[in-house]
């Protein structure tokens, strides 16, 4: 039987929905085990005997090298859903699946830009950078506050991700046996993320790319063989097989695409560009590395594996098209996220031993990509948490005590993020997405622009910018298409959606910058933080006096 004949039959009621099918399931299974344990066992090794000091926790005590750090900041943006929704958007929308790719590599590039002073500032946490320009507990709360809102819908979506690929893999993609595997996906992730830091999860994200980048070469390749090795032909039957020949190519397809279109893809593509530059996993890693150089360094690195990668998903995205052509790839989800899964599947013929070790191959590749994802993710924000929101400005009695504080706050995050995936697995939840970048971007790029570029930034100015930019951009979430007036709304039945954009951030985002300029415009001098002291440090990544100490958090 080969996989189109066992497909067809499933999606139109004949079968259970397992086009892996048996053969591969029980070494899919062993491998998940297999990785569990090993990446268990390294964590384990790896912390034994160590101090927990806050530093050595958070950012490895500043001792990532550049290139070790580079191909981790690789690994940050190749996420689950990434992994996922790249090449599903490329075989279903062709063109605007693209641009998701380019988008990502832009956002690189936004970091790049920022990450020297990201690192010369000595701060590790949004709650340190805002606190550049000014004093007091007030700004590292605005950061802990926005980080655990950005974390939260990220979490869902890596979830989500994570329980519909787990399922498929082990040819259970019942909505019942998502819902499962979603729980056990999770629990297996707090269980890492309880005994993990940032050194161990730099290990995963590294032992990552590599093995992604080698998989998605390896079924890219396989399936441009079927065509003979010519890639016009592989492209002619991705167009062919597309919903839309005449469009496949162009701008325009994208499902979420309002009646202001190119108003809509202008906004889209600004705001995840800034939006996905500076999440706070990032901004903690890009704090890891030994100096300001080393983080560029780094920072060049990951954009280079990006590239590769975003290349390497792009065109898996079009084999993918090309060898399912004329099958339902949103069958099994709505969004096609399983189509790279079901294209690999599809290379070899049912009960072959290549078959079987190809799929247990992306079943790890899956698996890696769930645990460096949402463990980086829970990390981040309970860093945030702990860090800004509970121990500076209480100081609590011993920073033993801060880092032990950590576990609970990752459970708590972990236990909170898995009852929510549970209670909605039946709403659609893709507009997450939309809400995180704008997020982002609304929340969070202004204010540390205005943090490491304008001396005359202050506290009002801070707080206006990152709580308005917050307000504004859920406010007009709610009131937008992503929530309701169409059939991929998350209440298509209701219709509410008086703002006409799927992208919020072109409103909140120079709305944020505008209210971070009136807000400072007072110059109101904040006699804890000396101007040209501070951009020495940004720039130098050193005190004004030779002899002070490194600043701390």
């Amino acid at each position: 039987m080969t996989l189109r004949t066992f497909v067809s039959d499933t999606f139109s009621g004949e079968g259970v929905i397992a086009p892996i099918g048996s053969d591969a399931r029980g070494p899919v299974i062993v491998a998940f085990l297999v990785c569990i344990g090993l990446s268990m066992l390294w964590l384990f090794t790896l912390s034994a005997g160590q101090e927990d000091h806050p530093e050595r926790l958070y950012i490895a005590d500043r001792s990532l090298s550049p290139v070790f750090n580079g191909v981790a900041l690789a690994g940050e943006w190749l996420s689950i859903a990434t992994l996922l929704t790249i090449p599903s958007t490329v075989t279903l929308f062709g063109y605007d699946g693209i641009t998701f790719g380019i988008q990502i590599m832009m956002s690189m590039g936004v970091t790049l830009l920022l990450a020297q002073r990201i690192r010369n500032s000595g701060r590790y946490t949004l709650g340190g950078l805002f606190s550049l320009r000014v004093s007091g507990t007030a700004p590292r709360i605005a950061a802990a506050v926005v980080t655990l809102v950005i974390a939260i819908p990220v979490l869902l979506i890596q979830l989500r991700a994570a329980g519909l690929s787990a399922a498929l893999l082990i040819g259970m993609s019942t909505p019942g046996a998502q819902v499962v595997c979603t729980v056990l996906m999770g629990v297996l992730v707090a269980c890492f993320a309880s005994v993990a830091d940032l050194r161990g999860v730099s290990v995963i994200q590294v032992v990552k790319v590599p093995l992604t980048i080698l998989v998605l070469a390896a079924i890219t390749l396989l399936a441009l063989a079927r065509f003979g090795w010519n890639p016009e032909r592989l492209l002619a039957s991705a167009v062919r097989g597309s919903s839309d020949p005449d469009r496949y190519m162009d701008p325009g397809m994208w499902v979420y695409t309002t009646s202001v279109a190119g108003l809509d893809r202008f906004g889209d593509n600004i705001v995840e560009v800034l939006g996905m530059a500076v999440l706070p996993p990032l901004v903690l890693r890009v704090a890891a590395s030994r100096s300001g150089r080393s983080a560029r360094r780094s920072m060049s690195i990951a954009a280079g594996l990006g590239g590769v990668i975003v290349f390497l998903l792009i065109a898996a995205g079009f084999a993918t098209a090309a060898m399912l052509e004329g099958l339902d790839v949103t069958a099994i989800d709505g969004n096609g996220q399983s189509a790279v899964i079901l294209m690999a599947a599809d290379l070899f013929p049912y009960g072959s031993a290549v078959r079987v070790v190809l799929i247990t191959v992306m079943a790890c590749v899956t698996f890696l990509a769930v645990l460096s994802t949402v463990t980086s993710a829970t990390f981040a924000a309970a860093v945030s948490t702990v860090h800004d929101g509970l121990a500076h400005g209480r100081r609590i009695e011993a920073e033993t005590k801060e880092a032990w504080l950590l576990r609970p706050v990752i459970i708590a995050l972990c236990v909170l993020a898995l009852t929510m995936s549970a209670a909605l697995h039946e709403f659609p939840i893709d507009f997450l997405i939309i809400i995180v970048v704008n997020l982002s971007a609304s929340a969070v790029f202004p204010a540390l622009v205005y943090s490491l570029f304008w001396r005359t930034f202050n506290r009002r100015g801070l707080l206006w910018s990152v709580y308005g930019g917050l307000l504004i951009c859920l406010t007009l979430t709610i009131v937008s298409p992503p929530i309701s007036g169409n059939s991929f709304a998350l209440f298509p039945d209701a219709d509410f959606n008086w703002y006409p954009l799927q992208t919020t951030g072109l409103v909140s985002v120079p709305v944020a910058f505008l209210l971070g300029w009136l807000g400072s415009r007072n110059r109101q001098r904040n006699s804890e933080h000396d101007s040209p002291h501070v951009e020495h440090l940004i720039l130098t990544g050193r005190e004004t006096e030779p002899k002070a100490k490194a600043p701390r958090e």
